[in-house]
């Protein structure tokens, strides 16, 4: 039997070497100047020139979120994390649930439903994993600060 009321370190590193897989594909793009990640669908070069910023920018943006994600994942399960500020961290865990949400749930829909991003099925695998991995860091990391409040 699974004991809910302990928290899991796993799930918080987990997510974090996946959102890091996300900042090496962004970069890896930003490097030749392409929207898109690899092994994703393709982005047209017609989408990219109309695109509103230049690619290797939006793309080392991108790159950036990836791993501030990871660490913010990271700090769920550290010292640093608990004891910063409840609000603060709550606020942040806020931010982070329409990023990775959005993210893996397009991927998902897509995946799965086919909406016509490219996605495939096992894309959308892994955007269920995502999404599993990161409401189990949120309910571990709400575990502990409960104990320790």
């Amino acid at each position: 039997m699974v004991d809910l009321a302990r928290p899991r370190r796993w799930p918080a590193y987990a997510l974090a070497v996946l959102l890091l897989g996300y900042p090496a594909g962004k970069a890896a793009f930003a490097l030749q100047s392409r929207l898109g990640f690899p092994g994703g669908p393709p982005v047209s070069d017609a989408e990219t020139g109309g695109y509103f910023m230049a690619a290797d920018t939006a793309q080392w943006l991108a790159s950036a979120s990836g791993v501030v994600g990871a660490c913010l994942a990271v700090i769920t399960v550290t010292a640093p994390g608990r004891r910063a500020p409840k609000a603060l961290m709550v606020l942040v865990l806020g931010g982070m649930l329409p990023a990775v949400g959005g993210g893996a749930g397009i991927m998902i829909v897509d995946g799965f439903a086919g909406i016509g991003v490219g996605w495939q099925w096992y894309h959308g695998v892994v955007g269920i994993v995502v999404i599993g991995l990161f409401l189990e860091m949120v309910r571990s990391y709400a575990v502990v600060r409960h104990a320790t409040s």
